[in-house]
């Protein structure tokens, strides 16, 4: 309030309402003073229902922008009341012994009614001001509150998004180390699918979500490059079936599952070794991912809950409420992830 015109400017919206109520609950209370058959447009210029309106409207004014922001937001209720008990006073007193003796000296103002029935003739103008004002402070609070959600969630998605690349170049690099120790002649197409992969979660999946289409490309460039590591060991399968593509997900979610898949197998077994991966998406769209991965049981699975799948699994929860339903399980030598999904359509 330092600043008038910086207050006007970032409240115009609030200084509007309040004018249009008060307008209104000007009118109401003249219409009420004169009666209905003597009330006029002129009626409202009247300087005595001004001047018996101004005494209320101020002490609500009071209440709104000084007593409530100073006080009750900040959790001194005890002083809010006691300075409302006040300030009601302060315009009963002024209504009777000032205005009425100015107005109505003959009449009204030649007694005093009494305390309670000078309040409940006070007090509806101050209680309906103050009520719109809780209203509107109270729908401020909400809308301040789920844009603050919004950032908290988009900082998060962020963070959690952030992960994953580090680890899945951590896992990669290893693994391409290996070849080029080995001098092996798959090097150079293992770094080009790796530059693609790498391309993509850096560059085109910023958004949190992408074309569907560009997603499965990835995710079969994906899959190539881990395919290029086990050659001859073992056989990789990777079927989609979509009927239309004009959908929209989240980057980065499937392919922890592929990368756990491809790292568990391959940990566990040095031959043998059978990745089984299922995309399918409906008229509806409600995508249905499986992946089957076989391991030697004396190996166990207690490393599939990793820093990658317990990322993927908060991220579902952020950007797919109620929208996902996420099924693992291990069963003799083959391990079995199922992800339904409710895709959104694109705009």
């Amino acid at each position: 309030m330092n600043n008038p015109y910086r207050y006007i400017k970032h409240n115009y919206k609030e200084i509007a309402y309040q004018v249009v109520i008060i307008l209104v609950l000007f009118i109401f209370f003249a219409y009420n003073q004169t009666g209905s058959l003597h009330f006029t447009i002129y009626s409202l210029l009247e300087l005595r229902n001004v001047a018996f309106f101004g005494n209320y409207i101020g002490a609500a004014i009071i209440i709104n922008y000084v007593l409530l922001p100073n006080f009750y937001y900040k959790k001194r209720e005890i002083l809010f009341f006691i300075s409302v008990v006040i300030l009601i006073t302060l315009v009963i007193l002024i209504d009777e012994y000032v205005l009425e003796q100015i107005y109505y000296p003959d009449t009204r103002g030649t007694y005093f009614p009494g305390f309670l029935f000078t309040l409940i003739e006070t007090l509806p103008v101050i209680i309906i001001t103050v009520a719109f004002k809780f209203a509107w402070d109270f729908n401020r609070k909400q809308s301040e509150i789920e844009k603050l959600k919004t950032l908290v969630k988009e900082s998060e998605l962020q963070f959690l998004k952030s992960q994953i690349n580090p680890h899945f170049l951590f896992n990669n690099l290893n693994n391409l180390y290996a070849h080029a120790i080995k001098k092996s002649s798959k090097t150079p197409s293992i770094i080009l699918e790796l530059s693609s992969v790498l391309r993509y979660m850096l560059y085109d999946c910023k958004e949190n979500f992408v074309p569907l289409a560009m997603e499965i490309k990835n995710l079969k460039g994906f899959t190539t490059l881990y395919e290029l590591q086990i050659g001859q060991r073992g056989s990789v399968q990777f079927h989609t079936e979509i009927p239309s593509a004009d959908y929209a997900i989240s980057p980065l979610i499937l392919i922890v599952f592929i990368e756990n898949a491809f790292k568990h197998s391959t940990e566990s077994q040095s031959k043998n070794i059978l990745i089984d991966i299922q995309v399918k998406v409906s008229e509806s769209g409600l995508l249905t991912f499986t992946c089957d991965n076989s391991f030697l049981p004396d190996y166990g699975q207690k490393d599939h809950s990793g820093i990658g799948l317990e990322n993927v699994k908060k991220r579902l929860l952020l950007l797919y409420p109620k929208a996902h339903l996420l099924n693992i399980k291990g069963e003799k030598n083959t391990y079995h992830v199922e992800l339904k999904m409710q895709l959104k359509p694109i705009n």
